[in-house]
């Protein structure tokens, strides 16, 4: 039990010794990271952070909607300490506890200069400010620059998995297989029934549940923002996780690296539904890099089997030998067979153009 200027309120704390591995990841290696490591991610609002000015935090709530009427029952915080990882849990025992626990997790908030979460900036940190405004109270968050690892996890990994949710990246990606976890919709009506019965014991898998998803985050933040640090060297063994980082570069206009990230996932392997919409994008970047041999292969590779874009190949085809070669009989026989594939009112009116240009350049017949 903590006392404190606003009342008392109940913590625990648990440590994972630097020795220890969390799945397939060793906790020493978190204390090792590097200070630029969520820079990327973060789109340069994190530049330089040494990992020790981490904050990790995750919520357990009486609701899953959010609102006023919603409380952070259970918060944890967990940080990366010379011995290890060490995860620190704040606990109101009942509603009047509330302000106690909030003016301890705002003092041990004080320590870092970075908040990480997991869906953090559109759950945990709205309803944390929603609490402390409630209870009169400065929020700690203005000053933290905040990185929502949601975010890059989607990008990396949501072609290959069902969802991102952070129980199910742990056990892809750390291979962790949680035994006898709550349900995270359970445990709103646990709560409930601790208020009602005092039975603390029937709170423990809720306790556990929360240190796991912190140190789970932890980890993961080791894996996740080096992706986006150093795309080039990122060991891959799924294609599908490179197309992820190749569509966040071409967004970034970083379009070379993009273009060899989408060529490493063809290489690597992936499901037609994903390939052939792949090799299209390669093939426009290709084209607006200026490579236009390279454009004019990928494009008819995907011209010579059946395929959603097999169509818009035939198109770029057209475009290529109009334009670029002034080939207007080749480019019309392109426009005809994309409109065979699937035609429209685009298609349609390009092939009316080109057979005027046909007539008045005999030439090139």
């Amino acid at each position: 039990m903590v006392e404190t200027p606003a009342g008392k309120h109940f913590e625990t704390e648990k440590l994972y010794a630097a020795h220890q591995r969390h799945g397939s990841y060793e906790i020493s290696d978190l204390h090792d990271l590097p200070e630029d490591l969520l820079a990327a991610l973060s789109d340069g609002a994190i530049k330089q952070s040494h990992p020790t000015q981490w904050a990790f935090l995750d919520t357990e709530t009486t609701g899953l909607a959010g609102g006023s009427g919603t409380y952070a029952f259970l918060i944890g915080v967990g940080w990366i300490a010379p011995e290890g990882f060490r995860v620190r849990q704040f606990f109101m025992r009942d509603y009047d506890e509330e302000a106690s626990a909030l003016h301890a997790l705002n003092e041990i908030l004080a320590r870092f200069s970075v908040l990480i979460t997991y869906n953090g900036r559109s759950y945990d940190q709205p309803l944390l400010e929603t609490r402390f405004t409630m209870n009169r109270a400065r929020t700690p968050f203005a000053r933290m620059e905040h990185l929502d690892l949601l975010y890059g996890a989607r990008r990396l990994f949501k072609l290959r998995l069902d969802n991102c949710r952070l129980v199910n990246l742990e056990n892809q990606i750390l291979g962790i297989e949680r035994q006898g976890d709550v349900p995270g919709e359970m445990i709103p009506y646990l709560y409930f029934e601790y208020l009602r019965s005092r039975r603390a014991y029937r709170l423990a898998p809720v306790f556990h549940h929360n240190v796991l998803d912190i140190v789970s985050l932890a980890c993961l933040t080791g894996v996740i923002p080096e992706a986006f640090r150093d795309p080039e060297n990122l060991r891959a063994r799924h294609g599908m996780d490179l197309i992820g980082l190749a569509r966040w570069l071409r967004v970034s206009d970083r379009l070379e690296e993009a273009l060899r990230m989408m060529r490493r996932a063809v290489d690597l392997g992936l499901p037609d539904q994903h390939l052939f919409r792949t090799l299209f994008e390669a093939g426009s970047m290709e084209k607006k890099l200026g490579l236009e041999h390279a454009a004019l292969a990928t494009f008819t590779d995907l011209t010579l089997s059946p395929n959603p874009f097999r169509a818009k190949a035939y198109e770029e085809l057209a475009k290529h030998y109009e334009h670029r070669e002034r080939n207007f009989t080749m480019a019309l026989e392109c426009v005809r067979a994309a409109r065979r594939t699937e035609d429209s009112e685009a298609l349609a009116n390009r092939q009316q153009r080109l057979e005027k240009k046909s007539r008045v350049a005999p030439r090139l017949l």
